[in-house]
């Protein structure tokens, strides 16, 4: 199953809920970058309590996707879900930059849901699938939806399908890890003050294309200015736009 990454085409923050930061969001699928994941059948039986993952990167053992597997096992069919892969590992082929604001982790753990729903005859909706994902991450309900263009809205788990003119958008990700947490405290801690609802409240009406065409960069962002007083390094062309936490921003595709 591909597990693809994700761009902001804006990112406002309209309010926090305790330490959760709540958004409104443009959230695009980016097709052209993925990662990989299947089941395989285990040479060995598993006997540990989390999940084998072989992967072309080093895994640590409180990866998201173990993480998706541990809310699994807390549904009615925890001993299905445990005897499957006591007999079968998962395999992780990794082409998404990690802190790069491309949702790679995220993705990850929302096909791993969708594929072991699968794969398993679960039957669960994607209803709820979100409602297992909530203790996993704010960007993985967005991907089980597997929506091409959401508005995402409250800290991630309202995702709105949306009818959108999406324009052909090359990414670049420079050689900065972005961690999401930091950027979001730099923004608690400083930018709070500069909470634009209006402007959150229009952008979710109108196209990807539109958007593009109409908005400065720092406009559409509010984690670009965090990020940039923490890398002063780090400077866009006006027709280059910033997605998530960072580092990776993008642009439509031919234009110089």
């Amino acid at each position: 199953m591909k597990s693809y990454a994700k761009l902001n085409i804006f990112l406002k923050i309209t309010g926090t809920r305790e330490n959760y930061h709540e958004i409104s969001s443009r959230f695009i699928l980016y097709k052209s970058l993925f990662d990989k994941i299947c089941f395989e059948k285990s040479e060995f039986q598993n006997r540990d309590e989390d999940l084998k993952i072989v992967s072309n990167i080093k895994i640590n053992g409180d990866n998201i996707i173990n993480k998706a597997f541990k809310e699994l096992l807390k549904t009615k069919f925890k001993d299905k879900i445990s005897d499957f892969f006591k007999t079968h590992k998962v395999i992780l082929e990794k082409n998404i930059p990690m802190g790069a604001g491309l949702g790679g982790g995220s993705s990850n753990a929302a096909a791993f849901l969708n594929l072991t729903n699968q794969t398993l005859n679960l039957n669960f909706s994607k209803k709820e699938l979100i409602e297992i994902s909530k203790n996993i991450g704010s960007d993985v309900a967005f991907f089980i939806t597997e929506f091409e263009s959401a508005n995402v809205s409250g800290v991630g788990e309202i995702v709105e399908n949306f009818n959108d003119d999406i324009p052909n958008l090359e990414v670049f990700t420079p050689s900065i890890f972005a961690s999401t947490p930091e950027i979001y405290a730099k923004f608690r801690a400083d930018f709070m003050n500069k909470i634009d609802l209006n402007l959150a409240k229009k952008l979710k009406n109108l196209s990807t294309k539109e958007i593009l065409k109409k908005y400065k960069n720092y406009e559409l962002n509010d984690l670009l200015a965090p990020f940039q007083a923490m890398n002063p390094n780090f400077k866009l062309k006006e027709n280059e736009f910033f997605s998530g936490s960072g580092s990776s921003y993008f642009k439509i595709k031919g234009k110089i």
